[in-house]
């Protein structure tokens, strides 16, 4: 029987390391990540719709800077990240996370009504989505 030396046993185990770490999910497969941009992505879309409520500018970009922050932590460059954040598929594929989620509430996405009466009960359930807004 042929013996491999050890030094080729372990180049051939760092290699497989260092290809795991690489095969990275997207990041709209990380819900670390892509979660918390549902509730910015409501938020944003609420104080955009609803003159009572407005954003708690300063704490969303806090919030978004600590998702990029995880994200690189992650092991995700600045490029890969910005590509998730600009990519038209993504931001149509957010909306439609986002009206989902609006109608299991028993509300209609395309009503500026129903977005305020869920702005006000996010707001007043402190959720996540609720943080990142504040009644006018």
């Amino acid at each position: 029987m042929k013996m491999i030396p050890m030094s080729a046993l372990a180049l051939g185990l760092v290699l497989t390391t260092a290809a795991s770490a690489e095969a990275k999910l997207p990041l709209r497969d990380v819900p670390k990540i892509d979660n918390n941009m549902l509730w910015v992505a409501l938020a944003i879309e609420i104080s955009d719709k609803c003159d009572q409520i407005k954003p708690r500018t300063l704490k969303g970009l806090l919030f978004l800077n600590s998702l990029k922050n995880t994200a690189r932590a992650m092991g995700y460059s600045d490029a890969e990240i910005k590509e998730y954040v600009k990519s038209d598929e993504e931001k149509a594929r957010m909306r439609d996370r986002g009206e989902a989620y609006v109608k299991s509430k028993g509300l209609n996405p395309a009503d500026t009504g129903d977005l305020c009466t869920l702005g006000h009960a996010e707001i007043a359930q402190n959720s996540q989505v609720g943080v990142l807004l504040k009644a006018k």
